[in-house]
């Protein structure tokens, strides 16, 4: 059973640092927004091991939205204007409790262009679509891998699965500014037939006028992900095969790049430690994985994996990685 961390309004818990929970920069005019890890779903393909069943998770996190929001107001100053917000959850961004309040703060920052977010949209109604659209929601990602009901029951590993109720959800999105881009995981050898379904259906169905109507997903198996009985991830280069293949049997762009979304590079956060680096770290909080604790150094978490230490106990540990600013110990 997972621990759920809350993390309050007075902690000393700094957002950078951590791919799980807090803030992502990866040196664009993009920021992904981590805010909870919670998931209401159990795919069979999740890279994150997501949901209620997870094997290798032991604790889940939840951060106070005030204490979410100031933190981020510093990395907007440095970020400057035309940056885009953008809530990419390890798991559904739906389950944080005060969603609806974060996009409408969200959408009152001058230098947000955009604020979008990921969801599996078992959670949306049209009550939470039109509160979205009063705050000035921009656009929603959202995660349909079959419109097979049996076939979804399957993938998620949830047996209220709907299709009928998605395909009525994203009806009403399309009838309000709201954009919306379907991001089916194609996972070769299960849904390969799905994936033209779904294309043709967004054809027919979503009309944007600023974002593409398809993102369709790459498998893939991470280490501490969920993995497919009998389905082996294929490379890129396939995977942009097959892609071109469907464009030129639906004659619709699906190779996308970051510009298809108005992503540009732009200057990273500094980078705080080096790689081989050895440091003195307090720790916080307990990992997100068996053997993992959370500690902090001059402004930024890392993950201390080989690690069972208690808060506030003060170790001296060595930077293993430290890309995009996240920072992984041991």
């Amino acid at each position: 059973m997972k621990r759920l961390i809350r993390i309050p309004e007075d902690a000393e818990l700094p957002l950078i640092g951590l791919v799980q929970l807090g803030v992502v920069d990866r040196g664009t005019n993009l920021l992904q927004l981590r805010p909870i890890t919670t998931c209401n779903l159990n795919c069979v393909f999740c890279s994150t091991d997501s949901g209620k069943f997870s094997k290798c998770r032991v604790s889940d996190y939840m951060i106070d939205l005030d204490y979410f929001l100031d933190g981020l107001k510093e990395i907007i100053k440095f970020k400057g204007k035309g940056i885009h917000a953008h809530i990419d959850t390890v798991g559904e961004p739906l389950t944080y409790p005060m969603f609806i309040d974060l996009i409408s703060r969200l959408s009152e920052i001058e230098e947000f262009e955009t604020v979008a977010f990921e969801t599996n949209g078992t959670l949306l109604t049209e009550e939470i679509i039109d509160e979205l659209n009063e705050v000035g929601l921009t656009r929603i990602n959202l995660s349909v891998h079959s419109l097979d009901d049996e076939l979804a029951k399957k993938l998620t590993s949830f047996k209220d699965y709907n299709v009928s109720r998605i395909i009525e959800l994203i009806g009403y999105v399309t009838n309000t500014p709201i954009e919306l881009t379907l991001t089916p995981v194609w996972i070769p050898g299960m849904n390969d037939e799905e994936i033209c379904k779904i294309i043709e259906f967004a054809k027919s169905t979503i009309k944007n006028k600023r974002f593409p109507i398809l993102g369709i997903q790459k498998y893939e198996a991470h280490k501490f992900g969920r993995k497919p009985k009998g389905i082996k991830p294929i490379s890129w280069w396939k995977f942009y095969r097959k892609l071109e293949g469907w464009e030129k049997q639906f004659k619709i762009k699906l190779r996308l790049s970051p510009k298809d979304f108005e992503v540009e590079k732009r200057r990273g956060l500094p980078r705080i430690f080096e790689r081989g680096e050895k440091v003195k770290v307090e720790i916080k909080a307990s990992g997100w994985l068996k053997n993992e604790m959370i500690g902090i150094a001059k402004d930024r978490c890392m993950t201390v994996v080989n690690c069972n230490a208690n808060p506030g106990e003060i170790l001296k540990v060595k930077i293993l990685e430290n890309k995009h600013n996240l920072y992984i110990a041991r």
